[in-house]
């Protein structure tokens, strides 16, 4: 497909932008969020639920889904669309994120720069092949090589999908972090042949349910000049779209950095997809310096623990505390979604308190809305050159 990516409107005080990604099932407008449905479902919602919600996209795991039922039994199905009955454009992860999720630890921990201990840990081993694990449903022994993670996302059929990397923790040292790094490179290599190539089930560049676009992947933890090297070589490849993975820092201000290094060295005429990253201030970061996608289980996990997004809490709204327990006002009473103002903070603490599972699934509708809204909001912000201002406020009512 020509035209797969293009910028339609520029900041002038920045690197936002507005674009569009042309997919198979349908045209996604940037800046814009990607809600995790791991396991092929984003838990607890249906899929007229996420469209009512404006949902543009959602994001798959290609690991947890070769496992459970099998990329095979998804492709004779006609690919994930037909397989979750959602029509919209799909991405899948490559499978690298639980490369490094079992064999360290606590990912999102790890990803921020907190070290995790006592978990059971399935990876075995790591080489230039691949990586082998223990299939944490019946033991068996895999081997998730570069080939085989295009394979099964070729299969899976999702419009967007990634290459094979390691995702480096944050408390590995410099000499780990490089030579991960140019394994990455090497195995970003093998992917590129092989979705290149037709194979017995699809032509090059095809899957399950039609075209795809493969994403390469930028390492290099926190170090300046690996970040260079890698925006480099991975730019030099043949990618269709570029996204920016590993260790982001154990702070705020190192995670900022690695945006700007990486803004600095990525070509702008591609996509950027930025992996892992859903807090409101981060994601403002993001778009400030270049970057067009985004993707986090956080806005529905949150959700499934009784916090509520907002724009006045980065980290939401508690509705367990018992300050809520008699507050009859509306969730959100300027909410565009009919459940904001049709239940009461008050009735989601007793859901919550009763762990009764509606509580969960109104709130991740809610939590879905607000974040599509958000980046609504962002979009309109950028095109009426207005976002330095806009990030300004948002930041400044955090409290």
């Amino acid at each position: 497909m020509s035209n797969f990516f293009e910028v339609i409107s520029q900041d002038l005080s920045s690197k936002a932008r507005l674009g569009i990604l042309k997919t198979d099932h349908g045209e996604l407008q940037t800046p814009a969020f990607i809600f995790c449905g791991t396991k092929a479902t984003v838990k607890g919602v249906l899929p007229t639920s996420l469209i009512e919600a404006n949902t543009q996209i959602i994001l798959s795991n290609t690991y947890h889904l070769m496992l459970q039922p099998g990329a095979e039994i998804i492709a004779k199905s006609g690919g994930l669309q037909k397989f979750t009955n959602w029509n919209g454009p799909m991405m899948t992860d490559s499978g690298g994120y639980q490369i490094f999720s079992l064999g360290h630890g606590s990912v999102s921990e790890e990803i921020k720069g907190k070290n995790q201990t006592g978990r059971n840990k399935s990876l075995l081993k790591i080489t230039e092949e691949g990586a082998s694990f223990k299939n944490y449903l019946n033991g068996d022994k895999i081997l998730l090589t570069p080939e085989k993670s295009i394979d099964i996302q070729r299969n899976l059929g999702a419009d967007l999908i990634f290459v094979l990397d390691e995702c480096t923790p944050y408390n590995v040292d410099k000499n780990y972090t490089e030579k991960s790094m140019h394994m990455t490179h090497r195995w970003a290599k093998r992917c590129i042949q092989n979705f290149n190539t037709d194979n017995k089930n699809f032509k090059a560049q095809n899957g399950s349910a039609g075209l795809q676009k493969l994403y390469g992947i930028v390492q290099g933890g926190v170090y300046s000049d690996l970040r260079r090297q890698a925006c480099e070589e991975i730019c030099s490849m043949d990618f269709d779209g570029l996204a920016i993975g590993g260790s982001l820092g154990g702070t705020k201000d190192q995670m900022y950095e690695v945006f700007e290094f990486c803004s600095s060295f990525i070509d702008p005429s591609k996509p950027v997809h930025v992996l892992g990253i859903g807090g409101l201030d981060d994601i403002l970061e993001g778009v400030e310096k270049g970057f067009d996608t985004f993707d986090c289980v956080s806005p529905t996990r949150i959700a499934r623990h009784g916090v509520m997004l907002s724009k006045n809490k980065n980290k939401g709204i508690n509705l367990n505390n018992s300050c809520f327990k008699n507050d009859d006002s509306p969730l959100d009473e300027s909410a565009g979604l009919s459940i904001g103002k049709s239940y009461s903070k008050a009735y989601l603490h007793h859901l919550f308190k009763s762990n009764e599972i509606l509580g969960m699934t109104i709130l991740s509708i809610y939590n879905i809305w607000f974040m599509n809204n958000f980046f609504s909001e962002i979009r309109s912000s950028i095109h009426d050159q207005k976002f330095a201002s806009f990030k300004k406020n948002i930041l400044s009512n955090f409290n």
